[in-house]
């Protein structure tokens, strides 16, 4: 391994616990930041997709990151997500997640409007001015977005703008990351968005993983990093042979449905979504539930 980055290690895409009223649940919240934090989770990541960031209001935005913040008490590194498909709204959203004290933001390219690369560049500028001295990571994810960050677009927005320092890559492809850091170069990280990919990105160079299935099983998710990072290879692949049918399950429908499902049949939380999204249909979530039983058994 390389120098070792403050990206290092496995980041949770935390998801919003709702009441039965559809309220943010908060002391749901609070107990599953601190079970994150207890398995040695390096960073956590309120407000993304897996946090159903589009169905939140702002001020409901700016209290999960501020809670956030709060809870880690520089135990983990907090990645805000603060990305829409308005340069103007995510402009705002950034600063607000800055001075909430978020030590980075997550920047999903802009949704359903599919840019020109031209366009993801001058969006992504404007973020990166507006997030100041925070850090700000790139978010490719173009089968929710409609389009990918070119490997040349995050090199040129590395080279223009000293707060763009890494990207979530997670378009299911691992020869991307290859071809991040031949535009990018080592330094700029790449971060896994796919955790069944997890351990072939970490062999190709990508420096962590921002995971959906670290909100149910973190202790596992970091040992696979730490039995990686360590040189541990055979111990990290029976990790990750062990996680891969968990990882695939947790997406058998729509995320974060499935991973919320989990955590309710664990009894961490109520398994409430926020329309469009709804509960799993009977046959998924059966399957779920007997992968979830394999996993533990």
């Amino acid at each position: 391994m390389t120098t070792p980055t403050r990206f290092d290690g496995v980041f949770t895409a935390l998801v919003t616990p709702f009441t039965a009223t559809g309220a943010v649940d908060w002391d749901a919240f609070d107990r599953h930041l601190d079970r994150q934090l207890a398995a040695g989770i390096a960073g956590l990541v309120p407000v993304g997709t897996t946090g159903e960031a589009a169905t939140l209001g702002d001020d409901e935005a700016l209290a999960l990151i501020a809670r956030t913040v709060a809870r880690a008490k520089g135990a983990a590194y907090v990645l805000a997500g603060t990305g829409s498909n308005a340069t103007a709204k995510t402009v705002a959203a950034t600063r607000r997640a800055v001075e909430a004290g978020a030590d980075g933001v997550l920047v999903v390219t802009p949704y359903y409007n599919k840019p020109t690369q031209a366009g993801l560049v001058a969006h992504f500028a404007a973020v990166a001015e507006a997030a100041g001295a925070a850090d700000v990571m790139l978010y490719s994810v173009p089968g929710r977005a409609g389009v990918a960050i070119a490997p040349q677009t995050a090199a040129e927005l590395a080279a223009a703008c000293a707060n763009i320092v890494a990207i979530k890559e997670a378009g299911g492809d691992v020869a991307r990351v290859t071809a991040l850091r031949a535009a990018c170069g080592p330094g700029f990280v790449v971060h896994c968005g796919d955790d069944g990919l997890a351990l072939p990105f970490f062999a190709l160079g990508a420096r962590g993983l921002t995971s959906v299935l670290s909100n149910y099983a973190p202790a596992e998710c970091v040992a696979l990093w730490q039995a990686w990072s360590s040189g541990r290879t055979a111990e990290a692949l029976a990790l990750h042979e062990r996680l891969a049918p968990l990882a695939a399950a947790m997406f058998i429908e729509a995320s974060p449905a499935p991973v919320k499902h989990a955590l309710a049949h664990a009894g961490h939380m109520g398994a409430g979504l926020r329309l469009p999204l709804v509960g799993l249909m009977p046959a998924s979530a059966a399957a779920l539930e007997a992968e979830l039983a394999r996993f533990a058994g």
